[in-house]
């Protein structure tokens, strides 16, 4: 068993020198905070490079280092996330045992280096592919790490009374990122290559370092450290107790693991089926990039998270995801993508929200590394199958099997909350064992 080297402040509490109300008031209630208005607009700059890499990257493979091979985006993509299923559980017990701003500190450092080698490659013209598939796992080695500190920060950056809202802003500034990233590279990559795209990015993770060395540490809402052996099967054990957070966890990786490979799906349905050029290529992005944005304000603004509102977006999400396969041109298919990224965002906020809120603070870090691995994890076993599916029977493909598997799994999460408001499901137990009520009713 491991210990706690310090006792959690009061839910609710604040830091030594300021003083907030326990009600959030309004979408960007969150805001108000310092320490967190400074990590929202340094991850809202960071993700903009970020999403302009995930273009260039994904036009660098296609046009460049390869002849349109779905297959190796594919790969790159798994390569990516390998580490994330491989490394995640260990990620998880090192944010619940040492200080996540400055663990923070030291992967985002990392993960901006990694981008700074890819974009001088690129930029010195002596890029591979074999290099793309290095760094991509190098990427997610850092991201194994990266990803459970950052989950589990938001909980100390605000109040619990926050919570909610600020696991929708973080969803905001990724998804403000996705609206404004993929149109910015389109155009650069017109105009100047994939080189200064990439580079961008790199530059773009001092944002984040520098809003982190701004933060006052004395109002950080830390949970108990952990410190001794078994941190690990810890974590697995308490999930393993939870059934809420299982089913939670199933719905998100059939998403993530199916679902969410627009990195392969919208590259190929727009060199082969669309035969657009790299600025129509971005529109796709911002175009889903809008859809998630309303979701993420829709979810800022919501005082609980509700299964049934996470089983009804993955329903949506099907359905979207059904008539992305059919779309019959470029205009119906940008349509749809607004659709498709309002339903998943919904779903990510959603369950996201609905972990944080019902585990015990100091498994936080742990529990949310599990979740990561489950919704990230996959995708080496998903876009690699998804690019062959490409390969094989052609673009459209890729999102009928997305669709088929998503809408497996919405009937299967369907039939279990159904199944458990009827049988009356709520053991008794210890509180932090169980979720709150109302994140787990209709």
């Amino acid at each position: 068993m491991s210990r706690t080297q310090a006792s959690p402040r009061p839910l609710g509490s604040v830091g030594a020198r300021r003083t907030v109300s326990a009600t959030p008031h309004g979408i960007f209630a969150s805001l108000h905070l310092r320490n967190y208005r400074l990590f929202f607009f340094g991850m809202l700059l960071s993700n903009i490079g970020l999403w302009m890499f995930r273009v260039a990257q994904d036009w660098l493979v296609l046009t460049q280092l390869t002849q349109h091979s779905s297959l190796a985006l594919g790969t790159i993509t798994g390569l990516q996330f390998l580490p994330i299923l491989l490394l995640s559980a260990y990620g998880g017990a090192i944010a619940d045992r040492f200080d996540q701003r400055k663990l923070l500190m030291v992967t985002q450092t990392a993960a901006g280096l990694v981008a700074l080698v890819q974009a001088l490659l690129v930029l010195t013209g002596t890029v591979q592919l074999w290099h793309v598939y290095l760094l991509a796992t190098l990427g997610g080695v850092v991201a194994a790490f990266d990803n459970p500190a950052r989950q589990a920060f938001v909980s100390e950056l605000v109040p619990e009374a926050y919570l909610v809202n600020a696991v929708g802003l973080n969803a905001t500034t990724f998804n403000a990122s996705r609206l404004l990233g993929p149109g910015l590279a389109g155009l650069m990559i017109g105009v100047w290559g994939v080189g200064p795209a990439i580079l961008v990015n790199a530059i773009s993770y001092a944002a984040t370092l520098i809003a982190l060395v701004a933060m006052d540490p004395a109002d950080l809402h830390r949970a108990p450290r952990t410190n001794g052996r078994g941190s690990v099967r810890e974590g697995l054990a308490y999930v393993r107790r939870r059934p809420d957070i299982l089913l939670v966890m199933f719905m998100v990786f059939m998403l993530g693991t199916f679902g969410l490979n627009f990195q392969v799906t919208n590259a190929l349905m727009a060199t082969q089926v669309f035969h657009v050029g790299p600025a129509e290529y971005g529109l796709m992005g911002t175009l889903m990039g809008v859809g998630t944005l309303g979701a993420a304000l829709m979810a800022a603004s919501r005082k609980r998270p509700r299964m049934m509102v996470l089983v009804g977006a993955l329903g949506g999400f099907t359905v979207g995801m059904a008539g992305l396969t059919v779309a019959p041109s470029y205009a119906v298919y940008l349509g749809l993508l607004v659709l498709v990224g309002v339903t998943s965002l919904t779903v990510m906020t959603s369950a996201n929200a609905t972990i944080q809120l019902s585990v015990d603070p100091a498994m936080r870090g742990r529990v949310m590394a599990l979740y990561m691995m489950v919704f990230m994890g996959g995708t080496p076993v998903g876009a690699p199958l998804i690019g062959w599916v490409g390969a094989q029977f052609g673009a459209r493909a890729t999102l009928g099997a997305g669709a088929v598997a998503t809408g497996i799994a919405t009937l299967a999460a369907l039939w279990v909350l159904l199944r458990s408001r009827r049988d009356g499901a709520g053991a008794d137990g210890p509180q932090h064992d169980r979720p709150d009520r109302d994140t787990m009713t209709a």
